[in-house]
């Protein structure tokens, strides 16, 4: 079953894993509209668009910052592309999960965004 916008919208996620690999800190939220925003190394807002189980982020804006941890400078770019081009979205028992054939990110619920 497809994830809906309304399971999305208004709610926050906190990044818990990259391809396997723990990482702490960056977050993700749904805001009116499926704006998108949140953090990785650097922040971002864009605007999001879910169809057949695939969330897209258009018009995406990102601050250009090099950051002090080098692995979240990394994921900049494989974020940027993951919205581009587009992920396949999963959100079970409160794990969200954008998945393409090169990048996997597990995000968790963290609260309602308001």
């Amino acid at each position: 079953m497809s994830v809906k916008r309304e399971q999305l919208e208004h709610h926050r996620f906190v990044l818990e894993s990259v391809n396997g690999k723990t990482v702490t800190g960056p977050e993700l939220s749904f805001g009116e509209d499926m704006t998108v925003s949140g953090k990785m190394c650097n922040q971002f807002t864009g605007e999001g668009k879910l169809s057949d189980g695939e969330l897209k982020v258009k018009n995406l804006a990102m601050t250009r910052m090099m950051c002090a941890d080098p692995q979240l400078n990394a994921l900049d770019g494989p974020l940027s592309e993951l919205f581009s081009k587009g992920a396949q979205v999963d959100l079970t028992a409160n794990q969200l999960t954008l998945a393409t054939a090169e990048t996997t990110l597990m995000y968790k619920l963290a609260d309602l965004a308001h």
